[in-house]
């Protein structure tokens, strides 16, 4: 049965590791609620709807057992969510959509996943190199950040003190900052705690804000800190919800690649939007 605008719209509510999103089936791609860009501004308010840092829309894929549109909270989309991937996995074999084993299309190109109950392990597309050492001035202030691409755009800065880094002011200063105009980046402080665990912290374009774990951005920690000779493949990522990932990885000198993120998920509620959640 399709969607109408007069009727409700089921959901699913996921998150993985600290980052929430809401998961839609739209494989008959019957979903009809006007200016979609408003519609997930409006689900993704906290307090005033379902909230979350984004939305997907699963749907059919010619080259994969479906493909997704993703939205960041604000109605903006993205290449590539390396937690979102992992929900969207888990959400596919729960719905009988794809088996254990399962690929899936993205912008950023295809991804395969792997659900064990509520462990998820995804292969990401190949990175961009790693550009060390870029030198931006912030306010007066300098920051030796790496640049790379691992799916979306990220900044990463290594920090001493990483719980009393102000994430929200600085990071958002580093994602509008000229140097990664138009297009911006994500900015990631990261603290390396020993040779197969980091810390890190992240502020997330399109979201606005710091969020409580970004899996793109814990491959790029760790990829740049890689470069840096100070971690070897398998590293553990702590982040802000408390919970620690795993990233696996093969390469350095010639680009990486082999990028595997694993990590558990949650299966929060199923709901029904009313048509008073996105008015």
């Amino acid at each position: 049965m399709g969607y109408k605008k007069s009727e409700r719209i089921e959901f699913y509510k996921m998150s993985g590791s600290g980052n929430d999103f809401i998961i839609i089936d739209n494989r008959n791609l019957s979903l009809n609620v006007g200016d979609i860009r408003e519609f997930v501004r409006k689900v993704c308010r906290h307090k005033l709807s379902v909230g979350a840092d984004g939305l997907f829309l699963i749907e059919p894929s010619s080259c994969a057992d479906f493909k997704w549109q993703f939205f960041n909270s604000d109605g903006s989309t993205a290449e590539m969510c390396g937690n979102g991937s992992r929900c969207v996995a888990r959400y596919a074999y729960h719905q009988g959509i794809a088996a254990k084993k399962m690929t899936f299309e993205t912008i950023a190109g295809i991804i395969s996943a792997e659900v064990n109950n509520d462990l998820v392990k995804v292969k990401l597309t190949d990175p961009s190199p790693v550009n060390l050492a870029v030198k931006i001035d912030v306010d007066g202030r300098i920051f030796t950040v790496d640049y790379v691409n691992t799916g979306v755009p990220h900044a990463v800065a290594f920090v001493d003190n990483l719980q009393s880094c102000a994430v929200a002011e600085w990071g958002r200063k580093i994602r509008f900052h000229q140097h990664f105009a138009p297009q911006g980046t994500n900015a990631d402080f990261a603290t390396v705690l020993s040779r197969h665990k980091i810390q890190l912290r992240t502020y997330e374009r399109g979201v606005e804000d710091e969020t409580l774990a970004c899996g793109t951005g814990m491959v790029a920690a760790v990829l740049a800190a890689a470069c840096r000779g100070e971690v070897g493949s398998p590293v553990d990522v702590l982040v802000q919800s408390g919970e620690t990932l795993r990233i696996y990885f093969t390469g350095k000198d010639e680009g990486f690649e082999g990028i595997y993120l694993e990590g558990t998920v949650k299966m929060v509620y199923q709901g029904f939007l009313f048509a008073e959640a996105y008015q």
